[in-house]
């Protein structure tokens, strides 16, 4: 039986998860090059976890008015205006339709469940 080298062992490992944590980094920031991903400022994230309407942040982010956004997507001003308040909410599909006109994904904008 041969004796193992712990220590070896450990500080491959180690080297194996640096190595990966190289490569996931550089994926990444290939993706923000090429369009495919953005980074999400702070101050998107912030509102939200402030409790502010996701849609709202992300419409006025992208730069857009309720009037745009709602012709945009075909829907009213007011239900748009509704759905910003938490008057009402959006079905799903009306959420994926609204995401797509936002440029996100659908979950962004689904309500966390409690």
């Amino acid at each position: 039986m041969f004796p193992i080298n712990l220590q070896f062992l450990h500080q491959k490992n180690q080297t194996h998860i640096m190595f990966q944590d190289i490569q996931d980094f550089d994926k990444a920031k290939a993706a923000l090059a090429r369009g495919e991903d953005e980074l999400i400022p702070a101050e998107i994230v912030n509102a939200i976890l402030d409790g502010e309407n996701a849609i709202k942040v992300w419409r006025e982010f992208r730069g857009l008015a309720q009037a745009e956004l709602a012709q945009k997507i075909n829907i009213s001003a007011p239900y748009l205006s509704q759905l910003e308040s938490g008057k009402r909410s959006g079905s799903v599909e009306v959420l994926a339709v609204i995401a797509g006109a936002l440029d996100l994904s659908v979950d962004v904008l689904l309500p966390n469940p409690t």
